[in-house]
């Protein structure tokens, strides 16, 4: 059976019956919560911790968890973690013998032709759900239900927390703890936030620039989540980014095959500032005049489209060219 992630959030309810149920996706923190609250909801049971390794090496280990009976406990629960298809097998061997106890496997991604998933989708009696990635509005359900005795929490001391954590429920719950720890008297201080919940932001663009045309996509999604974006300054990020295009552009055009980059662009006019050199060497490798042809094209794009409609979300506008552009360099 298939079960929505918000129903469960609400009730484990709908699965008490189920004696084995996959969590699958991308959102750690929304299956560590999932995790913690069958916990609690199960204080009775005894709990077992396996990762799939284990039990591929030595399927015995499950298979008694199950059929052997605890001396202190009558029921058991049993996380599996890391799961796969290949304990699929194992599972159908052994659901017969399952009687008191419950399994919950935990995964990470699982495509439709998985067919674990399948298994337990198809399942009359046996459950799934998917844990996507949260965005912008599940996270400012969770602050907002969280912190919801407390004065002073507005529109914008959410959108800093957001800010901060980059839609992670994790770091999410952090910088909730960390308010919930220093306001005891439940008022928020406007003032102190800031300070609190060490806002890490990063507004020399240029920085995000650069490790962007770099093709870095670890560093430029780090970068995106830190950075302020100023709605007065769109132009001026496009104009930056079409300078150091129009840079990189030049040195290939000048360069040959007797020459390298480092003397390409000594000789250029106007001089490169030395501290960008190291930069701009390696920007030059990860393109060429088709590539920069295309980013040309998509700044372009992305200013009319900015110009020329005054309620589009220009910040959204910026941010997916920036991840384009990153994509592109990153392409041999």
């Amino acid at each position: 059976m298939i079960f929505k992630s918000y129903i469960l959030e609400q009730s484990f309810q709908s699965i008490k019956d189920c004696k084995l149920f996959l969590f699958y996706g991308e959102n750690y923190g929304l299956k560590k919560e999932f995790k913690e609250r069958i916990k609690i909801n199960t204080k009775s049971y005894e709990t077992i911790n396996l990762n799939q390794d284990e039990i591929i090496d030595n399927k015995n280990i499950l298979i008694n968890e199950v059929v052997n009976k605890s001396l202190f406990n009558d029921k058991k629960i049993v996380f599996i973690n890391q799961a796969n298809d290949k304990i699929l097998n194992i599972l159908e061997e052994i659901i017969e013998d399952i009687k008191d106890d419950r399994i919950f496997l935990f995964s990470d991604i699982l495509d439709k032709k998985s067919k674990l998933r399948s298994f337990f989708e198809k399942s009359e009696f046996n459950g799934a759900v998917a844990c996507y990635k949260d965005n912008d509005i599940t996270i400012r359900k969770i602050i907002s239900k969280k912190l919801n005795n407390y004065k002073g929490l507005n529109s914008e001391i959410i959108n800093l927390i957001i800010q901060n954590t980059a839609l992670d429920r994790i770091k999410v719950e952090n910088e909730i703890n960390k308010i919930i720890s220093c306001f005891t008297d439940k008022v928020i201080d406007s003032k102190k936030i800031k300070m609190l919940l060490n806002i890490k932001t990063n507004d020399d663009f240029n920085y995000l620039r650069d490790e962007t045309l770099k093709g870095n996509k670890v560093k430029t999604n780090r970068l995106l989540a830190d950075t302020v974006f100023e709605l007065e300054n769109n132009i001026f990020y496009l104009n930056a980014i079409n300078q150091r295009l129009n840079k990189i552009n030049d040195i290939i055009s000048h360069q040959n095959n007797n020459s390298n980059l480092e003397s390409v662009i000594a000789n250029l006019k106007p001089p490169v500032f030395w501290k960008d050199k190291p930069i701009i060497i390696e920007q030059s490798k990860k393109w060429n005049k088709t590539k920069i042809k295309e980013a040309l094209n998509k700044t372009y794009n992305a200013e009319i489209a900015i110009k020329s409609n005054s309620f589009i979300n220009k910040d959204l506008i910026i941010k997916n060219l920036i991840i384009d552009l990153c994509s592109v360099a990153s392409v041999s």
